[in-house]
């Protein structure tokens, strides 16, 4: 390597080679463990992305893990959803699928052990008397008049919880730490309940369940686990995932690191949140494109590296800060611009008739598919005397710097020739209906022609052989106030009414009904759109835009 050449290594990747280095660990080790209580969003691609890219680039390993410890809010659907989630982002954990619940019997051990060790009794407090007893942050807490237990009695009671011989909530099994500790999360913790609740992966064989502190250590050392990598808001709970760790005498312990989480403008990603908004119907699922779900941003034509090239611009920090959304719009522009078709299609349309051109005739115009990208190859487009324009492409009175069609004025048919507007038709209510014009058979694109020149190019389609399609236009779901804050005083959504537009009447040329659910395009003058997956038919296409064109975003290089 050229000395010349400085690699900038985040700190994560600074901490994994010094281990390396002193040989704490042989090879890195990876994991993400989504409870599935949910659809995963754009915050758990930077998570999935930051633990599989690691492993990757330290040739180790990277487990795919289900931490389903409460199956209060866990459901098949979301294993499934969040497995093709993770599948679609390219991420690839080989034969390492695992599930917490497998571990529930060697979790059950590990508890016996510590109570075995005098670090763990069953204590009787009801829920409210155990938020009394742990103090507050300026406060210490107290001892529980149950955390004397003997070994044996905490045994036989725990064995008895294991049983079902006690009611839900009527006893827990906690840590014996510290409830003097500063550290809130250190005062004696529950660490397993008893919850009569049927669970996904195990059915009924268990009435008690780890809590989530407890277990997510002991998976972590089961499967070999080197670096857990989570978010901010675990940074005060290391102490307690170190001290069960080190409790249960595992050799190699997993190491804790912690990163600061990704942030948003203008998006909702807590489930309770998104829940309610699908419960009101406001959105139609967990993959209404105008969420950021990870199945939404698919179904609105976000592609894998898009989302790659997002997460890298983003970072790896210890702070935590708030990206423009107008940044991961960016990151889809640059990544489709090259690689999609530009295609025509008429959003709100009006009829342009060419008197001069023979009525019957159709030519078929060689069209370049993408004229930054000669290897997408061109197509056939059919060309005749009645054709749709966006009705925004004509005006009966212009404003000054308007080059489009108004009476008198020639303009090029993009990939055509060039048509000057000589009259239009309006129906009763005064609106435009027709604009009648005629073309100039030397204009043909292609041919060279330098006669005169005109300032304006409209797209269009040929009327006989565009196809109707629904297009979808979609803008942020909530809007911020003056704060910045995306809920208002009373704690309600600040909804942007206009986060969906409808459109049903609109055409495209012919090639595009042939899209397939999921292909993409750029609309010439429009933005980008997709084929959407749910709704789209053949005989019924939808689109939905994925961005427009123009961008507010600048990236500093």
């Amino acid at each position: 390597m050229d000395s010349s050449e400085v690699i900038s290594k985040n700190f994560i990747e600074q901490e994994i080679e010094k281990d390396l280095e002193d040989g704490v660990y042989e090879e890195v080790h990876t994991r993400f463990p989504p409870e599935p209580n949910g659809y995963l969003h754009i915050g758990h691609v930077k998570a999935i992305l930051i633990n599989y890219g690691l492993a990757k680039k330290y040739h180790g390993k990277f487990n795919m893990r289900f931490d389903d410890t409460n199956p209060t809010k866990e459901r098949t659907e979301f294993v499934d959803s969040m497995i093709e989630d993770i599948k679609w982002l390219g991420v690839d954990w080989e034969d390492r699928l695992f599930y917490a619940s497998s571990y529930f019997e060697q979790m059950y051990e590990a508890a016996v052990k510590l109570i075995k060790k005098g670090k763990a009794y069953v204590c009787d407090l009801t829920p409210e008397e155990i938020r009394e007893y742990r103090g507050t942050l300026k406060e210490p807490g107290k001892n529980s008049p149950y955390r004397d237990r003997s070994i044996e009695e905490n045994l036989q009671l725990f064995e008895e919880m294991k049983q079902g011989k006690y009611a839900d909530g009527s006893k827990v099994l906690r840590a014996h730490i510290d409830m003097q500790s500063s550290n809130i999360n250190m005062r004696d913790p529950v660490i397993y309940r008893v919850s009569r609740m049927h669970h996904h992966n195990t059915g009924d064989d268990w009435c008690i369940y780890p809590m989530y502190d407890f277990a997510h250590p002991i998976e972590d050392a089961i499967e070999g686990i080197t670096h857990s990598l989570c978010t901010l808001e675990f940074e005060d709970h290391r102490p307690l995932y170190e001290w069960v760790v080190q409790e249960l005498e595992y050799e190699k312990p997993p190491r804790q690191i912690e990163f600061a989480k990704l942030y948003l403008t203008n998006v909702i990603t807590g489930k309770r949140y998104i829940k309610k908004l699908v419960e009101d119907g406001i959105v139609d699922d967990w993959d209404d494109p105008r969420l950021v779900s990870i199945a939404a941003l698919r179904r609105r034509g976000f592609t894998p590296e898009s989302l790659k090239m997002f997460i890298e611009l983003c970072g790896v920090s210890k702070g935590n800060s708030s990206v423009d959304y107008a940044m991961l719009e960016y990151c889809i522009r640059e990544d489709l611009k090259l690689k999609r078709p530009r295609m025509m299609a008429v959003l709100d349309p009006i009829k342009l008739i060419i008197d001069n051109y023979p009525e019957g005739q159709v030519e078929y115009l060689e069209v370049a598919n993408n004229l930054e990208n000669e290897e997408l190859g061109t197509r056939k487009v059919p060309f005749c005397r009645e054709l749709y324009i966006e009705r925004e492409d004509f005006m009966e009175e212009p404003p000054k710097k308007y080059f489009r069609l108004f009476p008198g004025n020639e303009v090029r048919l993009m990939n055509a020739y060039f048509v000057k507007c000589e009259s239009f038709v309006k129906d009763e209510n005064g609106n435009v209906t027709e604009v009648h014009g005629t073309y100039d058979p030397e204009t043909k694109c292609g041919t060279g022609f330098t006669g005169r020149k005109v300032k304006g190019t409209i797209h269009w389609v040929p009327v006989p052989y565009a196809k109707k399609a629904e297009v979808r236009l979609y803008e942020n779901l909530v809007m911020d106030n003056e704060d910045g804050k995306i809920m208002d005083e009373e704690g309600r959504l600040n909804l942007n009414p206009n986060s969906l537009t409808v459109l049903k009447d609109c055409y495209i040329e012919p090639e595009l009904a042939d899209g397939r659910p999921g292909d993409s395009y750029q609309f010439v003058r429009q933005g980008f759109f997709c084929v959407d997956s749910r709704d789209s038919t053949e005989e019924a296409p939808v689109f939905n835009r994925i961005v427009s064109l123009k961008s507010s975003f600048k990236l500093n290089k």
